[in-house]
């Protein structure tokens, strides 16, 4: 049997139900990078319906036509222009300022009257800054448009960071939860719709041959690496006041932690997903605070090169504090009290202007028991390993030891791979598309839900606060732009 007499496993979906998207923060980056070209690949695709139709809000009172004549030049050369033509045609503006009360009462009127021709999904997302999700969720709830009636919708999405420590988590938590039920909220994580983060689960429940390895018994510890070259660019104003902690740990390495860590829920169905994850994240062993050192490395890039270009340090940046004592690196040794990792290290680390883009996952396996061959070898039997390279390079490869060519007995390492962007890219979305469809459909798997928030912050709130005060903050090791980082014990 042929790969051709295979039918395909996965049918194309059929367009979502018509919504009207609501995008706050329309005039901005995240918006102009991320979610237009995402909703041009829906269209792309088909996977949006014809009917939907776009309100991006801004706080300038712009207008529909100089509003389009900006977005469409600043979207010109990233979106094809047949997608770009569709796009236009379904887009409209509003002017709100969040922070004044009653403004959202503008949005309800305009809501009603596309609804007037036939009642459409809603979908809010919330793509301004951070501290505009609490005044903007309460203006819209007082304006009744968290209210689901007549069969139709209603979902707010919340990019991250989702807090700044367990209290500001909770705070904005019990706003929106005064307007929005849980299963409308969308606490989005871009990192979990890609391609091969979502392999992890593939390959670790869909394979017999790897499932009853994948434990404390033969692997030797697991490194979670998310490495940039990029600097903070010209996000200082957001970077200062959050570093690598608050911007990588709580959201992104913390969700591939579990990934890797999870028991196998009895169905792939949201919640039970989400209830493993959420185990993995209660069974995180508090890092000791008087060792905190031990498991935690700090630094900051400093003057360096990057493919040959000398780049500013860290203090450097414009619009940043010249004594700013904020972390762009980090490593974290943690571990998992449960029966399945008792004793079994996972090193997590991210930093900015480090060599080389990188992110990936490698299992580390432990070394053979007894070494038949040290007669000839002695006992460095190199151990297997299983890289899951999630970005640029998209690949799943184990290096296994075998016999090197000739008439002696040498070992030698070699890897069986499977490049995952070898395959064929027909119907695959990017990354901001897939969340963005889900949110749409309104399946949360790949969301984050409160309870695995708040057990993220209260693991981290007692390391943020230490390293947050003067008198007991671990050191701040400076480290080139363009090298490896500071040294840890990985």
């Amino acid at each position: 049997m042929t790969p051709e007499d295979v039918a395909p496993a996965c049918a194309i979906p059929s367009p979502a139900a018509p919504v009207n998207l609501v995008i706050f923060g329309g005039t901005g980056d995240l918006a102009v990078r991320k979610i237009f070209p995402a909703l041009a690949s829906l269209c792309r695709s088909q996977l949006l319906s014809q009917d939907s139709r776009i309100i991006a809000v801004g706080r300038k009172d712009l207008g529909r036509e100089r509003y389009l004549n900006q977005i469409m030049e600043r979207l010109a050369g990233s979106i094809p222009s047949a997608c770009l033509s569709d796009l236009q045609a379904r887009l409209d503006y509003l002017a709100m300022d969040p922070d004044v009360p009653g403004s959202a009462q503008v949005l309800a009127a305009h809501l009603a009257r596309l609804d007037a021709s036939g009642s459409r999904n809603r979908l809010y997302y919330l793509a301004v800054p951070p501290a505009a999700y609490i005044p903007l969720s309460r203006n819209l709830g007082q304006a009744n448009l968290g209210a689901e009636a007549g069969g139709r919708s209603v979902r707010i999405v919340v990019e991250k960071p989702f807090g700044r420590d367990l209290h500001s988590a909770r705070e904005l938590d019990a706003v929106l939860h005064q307007y929005f039920e849980e299963r409308q909220i969308f606490r989005i994580d871009h990192y979990m719709a890609k391609e091969t983060v979502q392999n992890v689960l593939l390959l670790r429940f869909a394979n017999a041959l790897l499932e009853p390895l994948w434990n404390r018994r033969y692997i030797d510890h697991i490194r979670i690496t998310a490495a940039e070259t990029l600097g903070i660019g010209h996000r200082a104003g957001f970077y200062d006041q959050t570093g690598v902690l608050r911007d990588m740990f709580q959201n992104h390495m913390m969700m591939l932690l579990a990934l890797c860590a999870m028991e196998p829920p009895s169905l792939f169905e949201a919640e039970l997903v989400r209830d493993e994850r959420s185990k993995v994240f209660r069974a995180l062993r508090p890092l000791d605070l008087s060792r905190l050192g031990e498991q935690l490395v700090l630094g900051q890039y400093g003057p360096g090169l990057v493919e040959g270009q000398a780049v500013p340090g860290y203090l450097q940046e414009p619009g940043v504090r010249p004594d700013s004592s904020t972390p762009t690196f980090a490593w974290m040794k943690v571990f998992l009290d449960n029966w399945r990792w008792q004793g079994v290290p996972f090193h997590l680390c991210s930093g900015k202007r480090l060599a080389g883009k990188r992110t990936e996952i490698s299992v580390q396996f432990k070394r053979v028991p007894v070494s038949m061959f040290r007669n000839i070898h002695g006992d460095a039997i190199a151990p297997n390993r299983l890289i899951l390279g999630i970005h640029p390079e998209e690949v799943v490869r184990m290096e296994v030891q075998t016999k090197g060519p000739g008439p002696q007995l040498c070992l030698r390492s070699q890897f069986m791979e499977f490049s995952y962007g070898a395959q064929s890219v027909l119907h695959r979305l990017d990354d901001y598309a897939k969340v963005l469809l889900d949110c749409i459909l309104g399946d949360q798997t790949l969301f984050w839900r409160q309870d695995a928030v708040e057990l993220c912050w209260g693991f981290l709130t007692p390391i943020l606060d230490q390293c947050d005060c003067p008198d007991r903050a671990i050191p701040l090791h400076t480290y080139p732009a363009g090298g490896p980082g500071p040294k840890t014990d990985q």
